[in-house]
């Protein structure tokens, strides 16, 4: 497969890693079975953020799966975007969800969710999911049905 035209900037270049929130360095290359609906899932065991609060740091395996549609997330960039979370401050929640939002800005899916697995802190876990299905579209009820089933 030729992929000389997706433009890709960060993968086969030397890494910069940069050190806040840097939602910029997500890259997309075009799905090349847009006729198929299909899951990609990335496992991202070593998250950082800080705590908004405290800036303790906080430690996840964060969870992506989706559907796509005509744009897909190039991995190297998503790996850059995510440590870009290592001096970041913000709640566990709100990272599960700007990450969401994020990356539906980014690839437009047809449907998404992302989970935190966040190691305990004071004997707590936290473990916050957010969803998205295209609205007016069988992704949309799909978001629903995922929703209600989570634990």
């Amino acid at each position: 497969m030729n992929r000389e035209n997706d433009n890709l900037q960060a993968l086969g270049r030397k890494t910069v890693y940069r050190d806040n929130y840097a939602p910029e360095v997500l890259e997309t290359f075009e799905n090349r079975h847009k006729e198929n609906d299909y899951w990609v899932k990335f496992h991202c065991p070593e998250f950082t953020s800080l705590c908004p609060i405290t800036g303790q740091p906080d430690f996840a395996e964060i969870i992506i799966s989706y559907i796509p549609d005509v744009k897909m997330v190039e991995s190297k960039s998503l790996k850059l975007y995510l440590f870009s979370f290592r001096n970041h401050g913000d709640f566990h929640e709100d990272c599960v969800n700007t990450i969401m939002k994020d990356l539906i800005r980014l690839m437009d899916p047809k449907y998404i969710e992302i989970k935190g697995l966040f190691t305990p802190r004071g004997g707590i876990s936290i473990h916050p999911y957010a969803n998205y299905g295209r609205p007016g579209t069988k992704y949309e009820s799909l978001a629903e049905r995922r929703l209600e089933a989570q634990e």
